[in-house]
């Protein structure tokens, strides 16, 4: 028996041994992973910003006077460039939040102004369309809501639970602010990452080329390289899309003379992110704060928008972003459904460059598989058989 049988066997015996003590110790096993990814927490949230602001870092560094050779300006470029890259961010957050949250405020405030009205004016109507029916009539007329009432028992419910609310105080300050230092620490780690790419990128190639074989380096690099570019490709396009989503919407609305037109729009673009569903949640949130303006006019917009997306889903997103991951619409559905269901809003927005990059590393192998055998692929359309006309003997 041969070295490397020997070391295949002793893999195989240590790996039956592992999940034994994994199976037999699931829970042990559960708590100690969830409390791994709590210290990693930081960690994955620093990665995840910085692969973010990475794309737009390399956007600035491309323009950022690139011919330049001066010392001052390759020492100083990655520096401006991260710096502008989170001003730009940051602006963008403190601009969205200031055109959407005051909007969704001033909506509930609305709604809870227009409520008693327009139940007393819905009493009116049904009161009028039922003088033919004088015992259900009088029983409308006997309806009354005391509003006073009603908030002040609510107001007793909520001071009851004060008690318990206080009790659970300091773990919602604790839940928070350790939240907050994940944050925190994610960005720093983000900004050291970005700073120190290069250098952090060769001694982890250095470190590879140690540890492990050609093969398998090569290999994994196929596959990083695969997945980055996935990645990369959907994450702009899908800000594209949002940008075009967003101020298509925008300009819709002023032409239709529509509510909330700069809300609605910015709203509708930045759920946009989300595939598939973002949009329709933006549009849910928007439609029913226009709903609180004319229920007519919300209506509008509803149709309007579903026009929209039909319009840009099949006409300006293929030729402006075209197929920058590659992923058929069933699996990016089911991309969608199985991460939101996981992970949620976070889910979704991965689950799609995750499926896309496993779909073409799997029809990479197939069509690899297939070559080697000599298989012609099956999704080439089939050459259509003409039918030949038989030659006329001509008689002598």
């Amino acid at each position: 028996m041969s070295k490397q049988e020997i070391r295949r066997y002793i893999f195989i015996a240590l790996l039956a041994i592992t999940v034994c003590v994994i199976v037999q110790n699931f829970y042990i096993f559960t708590k100690l992973v969830s409390i791994l990814l709590g210290a990693l927490k930081p960690l994955m949230i620093g990665f995840f910003i910085a692969y973010i602001f990475n794309i737009v870092m390399n956007f600035f560094e491309k323009h950022y006077l690139p011919k330049s050779q001066k010392p001052l300006i390759v020492k100083t470029r990655r520096p401006t460039c991260l710096v502008l890259s989170f001003t730009i961010a940051i602006a963008a957050i403190i601009l969205i939040m200031c055109i959407v949250v005051p909007e969704i405020i001033k909506a509930f405030g609305v709604l809870y102004d227009e409520i008693p009205p327009a139940f007393t004016k819905s009493k009116d109507f049904v009161i009028g369309k039922l003088n033919e029916y004088p015992d259900i009539q009088e029983k409308i007329e006997n309806l009354e809501f005391d509003w006073a009432s009603i908030a002040g028992k609510l107001s007793k419910v909520l001071t009851s639970g004060v008690a318990g609310i206080l009790s659970s105080a300091w773990g919602i300050i604790g839940g928070v602010a350790s939240t907050l230092t994940n944050i925190v620490l994610g960005i720093i780690f983000a900004i050291y990452m970005l700073l120190r790419k290069d250098k952090l990128i060769c001694d982890i190639n250095r470190l590879r080329r140690l540890w492990f074989s050609e093969s398998f380096n090569n290999k994994s690099s196929h596959f990083i390289h695969t997945a980055n570019d996935t990645f990369k490709s959907f994450f702009v396009g899908q800000f594209i899309e949002a940008i075009i989503l967003g101020t298509l919407c925008f300009i819709g609305m002023k032409l239709l003379k529509l509510p909330y037109a700069a809300m609605s729009g910015t709203l509708v673009g930045v759920t946009a992110f989300i595939p598939i569903v973002g949009a329709f949640i933006g549009a849910g949130v928007s439609a029913f704060i226009i709903l609180t303006e004319n229920p007519m006019q919300a209506l509008i917009f509803l149709i309007f928008l579903v026009i929209l997306q039909q319009l840009e889903g099949n006409i300006i997103y293929p030729k402006v972003v075209g197929g920058t991951v590659g992923l058929p619409s069933i699996w990016t559905l089911a991309a969608v459904t199985i991460g939101g269901g996981l992970f949620g809003i976070l889910g979704m927005l991965l689950g799609v460059p995750l499926a896309g990059t496993l779909y073409k590393l799997s029809f990479e192998k197939l069509e690899s598989a297939e070559a080697e055998r000599g298989i012609a692929p099956t999704d080439e359309k089939p050459v259509k058989k003409t039918k030949q006309k038989p030659k006329k003997v001509s008689r002598k």
